[in-house]
């Protein structure tokens, strides 16, 4: 199962890339092969500030509907538009192009409680 080193995550499934001010966030390979085949990403939180572990948006897959949580305050600032044609990309690709948001982070002393990938492999067994 694939967790890459230069992310950060969070134990309820999402992970976290850390450019500047700026966090890119989706969720996990781990994640997305437990729900299954993802139809359709939900996030109506473009442009709102929305603090850390808050509700940002919702996956829906085949079967089941499952919460995003914010791993970080900020402001919502992007969604990743091209999952509203093509969800499936968070199954194929969720560290590239299955991305979900960015946003301006606003507490950067958050950064220190994600985990690290050695901690989530450990959390998901892998």
């Amino acid at each position: 199962m694939s967790v890459p080193t230069e992310l950060k995550y969070t134990k309820d499934h999402e992970w976290v890339r850390i450019e500047g001010d700026v966090a890119t966030i989706g969720i996990t390979h781990f994640a997305q092969s437990e729900l299954g085949d993802i139809v359709y990403v939900d996030v109506d939180t473009v442009d709102d500030s929305v603090e850390k572990d808050e509700v940002f948006g919702s996956v829906e897959a085949v079967k089941t509907v499952s919460d995003l949580f914010m791993p970080l305050s900020g402001e919502v600032t992007t969604f990743n538009e091209e999952l509203e044609d093509e969800p499936e990309k968070v199954n194929s690709d969720p560290y590239g192009d299955g991305w979900m948001i960015k946003i301006s982070i606003s507490d950067a002393s958050q950064i220190d409680q994600l985990l690290t990938s050695e901690q989530y492999s450990e959390l998901i067994g892998a």
